[in-house]
């Protein structure tokens, strides 16, 4: 049976004119032409092979090159078979379903793993208000050539975010937070090109700038204010005016609305004959933010400060951005209070005047605006917000936006800072709070200490201060330090204060940086000082403690940058620990505190 077979398919291949050389075939004419150029041996008209090798009829065929594979007819015969056809089919019905399966393995994976810390995610935050850093002019006040001057030991503290207060053109009445220009520095600290020359300096060594912005109100010496004022054009309404009644010097202000530092809110205007409203000091008119063409003001300074080069801004007072257009009478706390004796904030529930609805639109706006210039890689812009509602922790935790539309990176954490007593307890119950309520995927930061709190030494004792300072480093989260908080600074005496100074508790937690044991705790070099220095300053100053570090030969520069190592994993991309980490604090605060 197979010679039958052999000698029909040696028959087919003649009658086509093909020739089989070790089952491949190729064209006779060919062949012919190469045998007869290397041989003048005859070859046969035809050299058939059968399927079988060992029915080889002729051994010269095995000179004849190149080969030319299968014929057409030869490779459709075999390609139509059903075990050829249907392992082609599996395989490409395999590819085809393996495609979608890998593209949908690849985003899983990156969408469960840990995210890489971004810049503001990576290291404390170092608060500086400029007026108490570094003075190099010697009229006794900081200024930003000073902070320019500091840098290295910003550095040595392992700090790659500075954080200055504001530094607008001010008439000082609030300590700068009364805005005259804002798109100017206050002659009191430079000039626009100091300005300049700090943020070049401050990118040259690998560190971030934010700034405050107080968009809620300005100073009454504003530009905008003055022609508000008399009504001209389109600044009529820029801020929040009404009528009320003025007769001999007494004025009946709309409603019972009390100002954050007390007593009404409403201040007359001769110049307009009608009130303005005022959250905060009367120099501060809040600016009227139901104005569209007020926002856009807004905007254009967040875009001018940018455009200088910061890396991102510390938005101030955003709950009060908006009032109600009613102007109805807030709460009483204490219905059974005579409503003429109200005068402190806390005598009112503020339903009014806080929190808004289309408050956070605006912050969500602000955002949008920065977003625009961080589309260049590496220079994402941050935004945080100091909103704190210490009653409602869900209205704080509502300026981090949503899973859809980002608001802050943050909200500032200050819930440390406004605890009533330091114990393990009430530390582990203040962290808890927050580690809790913060949305998922959302980051925490944490601060012991700001311009307006009485400094850590003062609030709880030498002997805390570097235990609450640890914890700062190693909770989760970016920690926010306040400048001589790593020294462990106090607060000034009121008596070392001078007499027209002395009625603002504020300042007695401003004192100027001590740096050595000189003058001034090395602040300035003059004569004077705006504030005095602490007492203690020859003991405790930055130059000791920088060479005891030196002396133990650590590897470590500082001890913030020890404490932080503790926390941050050798790889960039790492996972909050979230509720898992709280419980490990309470036995170590227990033993500290």
């Amino acid at each position: 049976m197979a010679e039958e077979e052999s000698k029909s398919f040696s028959v087919e291949l003649s009658e086509k004119g093909g020739i089989e050389n070790k089952g491949f075939v190729q064209n006779e004419a060919l062949n012919e032409k190469e045998c007869n150029a290397s041989s003048q041996e005859e070859i046969p008209e035809i050299c058939s092979v059968g399927i079988n090798s060992a029915a080889v009829q002729n051994q010269d065929c095995e000179v004849l090159k190149p080969f030319a594979g299968m014929p057409k007819e030869v490779l459709l015969k075999f390609s139509g078979q059903t075990r050829y056809r249907v392992t082609r089919e599996i395989l490409f019905w395999l590819i085809i379903a393996s495609a979608p399966v890998l593209v949908g393995a690849t985003i899983a994976i990156v969408a469960v793993s840990p995210k890489c810390l971004d810049w503001w995610q990576g290291s404390p935050i170092y608060q500086i208000y400029p007026r108490s850093f570094k003075d190099t002019n010697k009229d006794g006040n900081g200024d930003l050539k000073g902070i320019q001057e500091k840098l290295e030991h910003i550095m040595y503290l392992n700090i790659k975010t500075i954080w200055i207060t504001s530094v607008y053109k001010s008439p000082l009445k609030d300590f700068g937070y009364g805005v005259e220009d804002f798109r100017d520095v206050d002659p009191m600290f430079g000039t626009m090109r100091d300005f300049e020359n700090l943020i070049a300096a401050i990118h040259d060594k690998g560190l971030k700038v934010i700034m405050d912005l107080i968009p809620n109100h300005t100073s009454d010496k504003h530009s905008w204010f003055q022609l508000s004022r008399n009504r001209t054009g389109k600044y009529a309404d820029y801020y929040i005016w009404h009528d009320c009644a003025h007769t001999e010097g007494t004025i009946t202000p709309p409603n019972n609305w009390v100002s954050v530092y007390g007593n009404s809110s409403w201040q007359y205007d001769e110049v307009r004959k009608q009130c303005y409203f005022h959250q905060f000091g009367k120099e501060q008119p809040d600016l009227n933010f139901h104005n569209s063409a007020v926002q856009e003001e807004i905007h254009d300074i967040i875009k001018f400060w940018l455009g200088k080069g910061i890396d991102g801004f510390s938005i101030n007072a955003v709950k009060f951005l908006l009032e109600a257009t009613h102007l109805r009478n807030e709460p009483q706390v204490d219905k059974s209070q005579n409503p003429e004796s109200i005068s402190a904030y806390s005598e009112l529930y503020h339903d009014f005047t806080t929190t808004q609805v289309g408050m956070h639109d605006i912050v969500r706006s602000f955002r949008h605006t920065l977003d625009e210039f961080s589309i260049e890689p590496g220079r994402y812009r941050f935004m945080g917000t100091e909103a704190n509602n210490q009653e409602n922790i869900e209205a704080t935790m509502m300026y981090y936006g949503t899973s859809f539309i980002q608001e802050s990176d943050f909200p500032f954490n200050f819930y440390l800072i406004n605890m009533e007593n330091f114990s393990g307890n009430s530390i582990f119950e203040t962290v808890s709070l927050w580690m809790k309520n913060m949305p998922k995927g959302k980051w925490p930061n944490w601060a012991v200490g700001d311009p307006s709190t009485a400094r850590i030494t003062s609030r709880i004792g030498k002997e805390y201060t570097k235990v609450i300072n640890m914890l700062l480093l190693t909770l989760p989260g970016t920690p926010t330090t306040y400048y001589g908080e790593e020294i462990g600074m106090e607060n000034i005496a009121t008596e070392n204060v001078s007499e027209g100074l002395r009625n603002s508790n504020i300042l007695r937690k401003k004192s100027p940086m001590q740096w050595n044991g000189n003058l001034h705790a090395g602040f300035s070099e003059g004569n004077i000082s705006w504030l005095p220095v602490n007492l203690d300053y020859q003991n405790v100053n930055v130059e000791p403690q920088s060479q005891a570090w030196q002396r133990l030969g650590v590897m470590h520069p500082s001890p913030m940058a020890f404490a932080r190592s503790c926390i941050l994993l050798p790889s960039c991309c790492q996972g909050l620990a979230g509720d898992a980490a709280v419980p490990q604090l309470q036995p170590a605060l227990e033993q500290g505190l």
